[in-house]
């Protein structure tokens, strides 16, 4: 059972260490590939956001990923690297002429995917993808105390969003499984049971 030290205050809901926008809770969201094309993976400012510890997993998975990415991407990890920093000085995956990350692929419906997910599904590595993408719309801001976790709302996931609603699936469970790989099934349970409760 979980404590009740956790509450909601601002809109927000404190959590363990983790301060949740209400967004998240009440906001609906499922991705949409067929609508959106996986624009997420070329859109935007930089890379995928990393964690520190991704960065040697980078390192460690890329030969067995490299078969999957375009010879465009390959050269220009050969030239700037598999990660990069960003303009807040944040590691992040390296694009393609600012453009789309190294890792994504097109796959026959020239959708956009993932070419680390790719690998992990045919079994050839262990690990999914950068947990940012695992999490995306959800974005995480780090503080000495808490992990804040954002919604991040973007216009090109508005599909998502309509069939998010249609389904009336709120974007925490449709990121269950992300969320566990991040947090742990024990906080997973108890933001449910808090939800209910709420």
């Amino acid at each position: 059972m979980f404590n009740f030290e956790n509450y909601f205050i601002l809109n927000m809901l404190i959590h363990q260490n983790s301060v949740i926008s209400n967004d998240i809770l009440e906001k609906h969201f499922v991705c949409n590939l067929k609508s959106c094309k996986g624009a997420c993976c070329v859109e935007g400012d930089s890379g995928a956001p990393l964690e520190k510890e991704e960065l040697l997993i980078l390192d460690e998975i890329y030969e067995k990923v490299k078969p999957y990415l375009s010879k465009n991407a390959k050269e220009t990890i050969e030239t700037k690297g598999l990660y990069e920093v960003d303009s807040d000085g944040d590691f992040c995956t390296t694009t393609i002429e600012n453009k789309e990350c190294v890792f994504a692929i097109y796959d026959e419906n020239e959708i956009l995917k993932c070419g680390i997910e790719q690998a992990y599904l045919d079994n050839k590595i262990e690990f999914k993808k950068p947990i940012s993408c695992h999490l995306y719309p959800i974005r995480i801001t780090k503080t000495k105390q808490y992990d804040l976790l954002n919604y991040d709302k973007w216009q090109i996931c508005s599909a998502a969003c309509s069939l998010g609603e249609s389904l009336k699936v709120p974007v925490y469970k449709f990121l269950k499984e992300p969320l566990i790989r991040k947090f742990g099934q024990n906080w997973f349970e108890e933001l449910e049971e808090i939800v209910r409760l709420k």
